[in-house]
């Protein structure tokens, strides 16, 4: 046969993982089988990556978070009462502050839940700043009992879109999982949004 003539490719490829250096050679061509893992292997790989990631960088907490100064306080040391108060604060500054909106995530220091959805609110609160404020409220701390029987949370993480008056417009429903209630908090936005329209 012909030199020249292109090498053929297989109809399909079986390559495992301890087959990943085998084509180390740099004067073989590379051919379909040797430029990567099988595509089965890929979607384990992305998500073995996503679980090592999470355990190596856990995320904690910051209960204080007070969007209308961009202020993250640490509760370190402080007592119940005194973060509880410190909340109520960042409320307050929230509602006189003129923004169209509020809203108050009711979260738990013990919510797993609650501390996966740190990025996401963070995320929300930067990408509207300029109508919304975002204000935590520790749910577990006795200064919230008021709200949490006047919204009637009865979960956590609970989302409740204030308006610029203070008064409820609605809050996100039972969190079966992240994403309901990623879902539920981004209906509340433009519904919200919809309305100024």
């Amino acid at each position: 046969m012909n030199g020249d003539s292109p090498p053929k490719h297989p109809l399909f490829c079986l390559k495992w993982p301890w087959d990943a250096n085998s084509n180390a050679d740099p004067n073989k061509p590379l051919n379909s089988c040797s430029s990567g893992p099988p595509w089965i292997l890929k979607s384990f790989q992305t998500i073995a990556s996503l679980v090592v990631e999470s355990i190596s960088k856990p995320q904690t907490r910051n209960p204080l978070q007070i969007s209308s100064s961009k202020l993250t306080t640490k509760t370190k040391g402080l007592s119940g009462e005194e973060q509880g108060e410190l909340e109520q604060r960042a409320l307050a500054c929230a509602l006189a502050n003129g923004k169209d909106a509020t809203v108050i995530e009711f979260y738990s220091p013990k919510c797993s839940l609650c501390n996966s959805m740190v990025d996401f609110v963070g995320h929300v609160e930067n990408k509207n700043a300029d109508w919304l404020n975002i204000v935590m409220a520790d749910a577990e701390n006795d200064k919230w009992l008021p709200e949490l029987l006047h919204y009637d949370i009865k979960y956590v993480p609970c989302f409740v879109l204030l308006d610029k008056d203070g008064r409820a417009l609605a809050k996100t429903g039972v969190p079966n999982s992240r994403l309901h209630v990623v879902a539920g908090v981004s209906h509340l936005l433009k519904m919200k949004r919809s309305s100024e329209r």
